[in-house]
């Protein structure tokens, strides 16, 4: 774009000093608009989930960090009184387009407020990352309903979020993809990975990361390792994220199988520095996933080459199918622990790593960001 072209633009969501995936890829979309010539601010929020209904243990990054651009914190979630002047701000700075970043029905009173105080020549996009919440709520589909009915156009970061869509909102949608951030510390090899974690050098590696939560099939993937081939080879699991769910019942399934010398616990939020010392001393991820409509830890483990097995539900399976990245599982423990097995011999372990390097450019900021631009505009 030519500077006579620039879009002026206000991006609304989590970024620093909140933290988590969402938080980071505003942060990355945010680069790359700044890359691309594009006038925006990013505004965030002041408190953004009351801590009676925040089941971790905090919302905030523990460390400083330094962005290319200012971050404006101003949104109250939950005081209705803050939303008008929010609109009343928005309107006097009169930006050609507003971006609502929506991903939980929890949202919806408030950014469904902003957006209808607005001006009408102010464009509204939804760029969504969750349609369907993973553990739904009587009232979710009458809070989409409001929040989509304030908008102009729907956006997404996967196929399945985008069919979720256009099932119950008639706005043009465009379907996008979930690009790879690039500002992650560098890969490391195998053998420095395992050495920093104090990991056996010759021992397969699993990897579970992230958020534990009930959808997200812990159980199934701890069954798996209970069951042949797994059971029978030196293969052992690593889980790394804050549990969102008790850890208690996890513990008791993993002693109950007989699996303690052959699972570790990190029960805690990881920063990027140690995060990228998991994914390179593994040799599979692993997202067991029960329901989902697209995942973050995928770009992280397309960043850091490391091949991935996920469950059959379209959310996930789609970059591993098209790219042959992975394995693709049936949600039960046999035949998890047959294509993770699988997945782990050395010729399969190989071709999937060379397929990930192949794929990676496609699933870029700048291109994600190019091909939603062309949609807003």
């Amino acid at each position: 774009m030519t500077p006579k072209e620039k879009l002026n633009l206000i991006l609304l969501g989590p970024a620093h000093p909140f933290r988590g995936g969402i938080a980071d890829t505003n942060h990355a979309f945010a680069t790359e608009l700044l890359n691309q010539n594009i006038s925006f601010e990013l505004w965030t929020y002041t408190k953004l989930y009351p801590s009676i209904i925040f089941p971790g243990k905090t919302q905030y990054e523990t460390s400083k960090k330094e962005f290319s651009f200012p971050i404006h914190r101003k949104i109250h979630a939950y005081n209705p009184f803050n939303w008008k002047k929010i609109a009343t701000n928005i309107n006097d700075q009169n930006p050609e387009v507003v971006v609502f970043r929506y991903w939980t029905p929890f949202l919806a009173p408030v950014l469904g407020n902003i957006a209808r105080n607005l001006k009408p020549s102010i464009k509204k996009v939804a760029l969504v990352d969750n349609w369907k919440p993973h553990e739904p709520k009587p009232w979710d589909r009458m809070f989409n309903r409001y929040f989509s009915d304030s908008m102009h156009l729907m956006t997404t970061f996967s196929e399945a979020v985008h069919s979720e869509i256009i099932k119950d909102v008639k706005l043009p949608t465009n379907k996008g993809f979930h690009p790879i951030s690039t500002d992650l510390p560098r890969p490391i090899t195998k053998e420095e990975a395992r050495k920093k974690l104090k990991l056996k050098s010759e021992t397969p590696f699993l990897l579970f990361f992230g958020l534990i939560r009930p959808y997200k099939g812990l159980d199934l993937l701890i069954d798996a390792m209970a069951k042949n081939p797994l059971f029978d080879s030196k293969t052992e699991l690593l889980i790394v994220g804050e549990f969102y769910d008790k850890i208690e019942k996890y513990r008791s399934q993993i002693k109950k199988l007989g699996l303690d010398s052959r699972v570790r616990i990190v029960n805690k939020f990881v920063p990027f520095e140690v995060a990228r010392d998991y994914f390179c001393a593994t040799d599979v991820i692993v997202q067991p996933y029960k329901t989902a409509t697209q995942s973050g830890i995928t770009p992280l483990a397309y960043y850091y080459q490391t091949p991935i097995a996920v469950t059959d539900l379209t959310g996930l399976k789609t970059p591993i199918q098209m790219d042959q990245t992975g394995e693709i599982s049936d949600l039960n423990p046999l035949d998890l622990s047959s294509k993770i097995a699988s997945l782990l011999a050395p010729e399969k372990l190989l071709k999937a790593t060379e397929n990930i390097n192949k794929s990676k450019e496609k699933y870029s900021w700048k291109s994600f960001v190019k091909q939603w631009l062309a949609f807003v505009q």
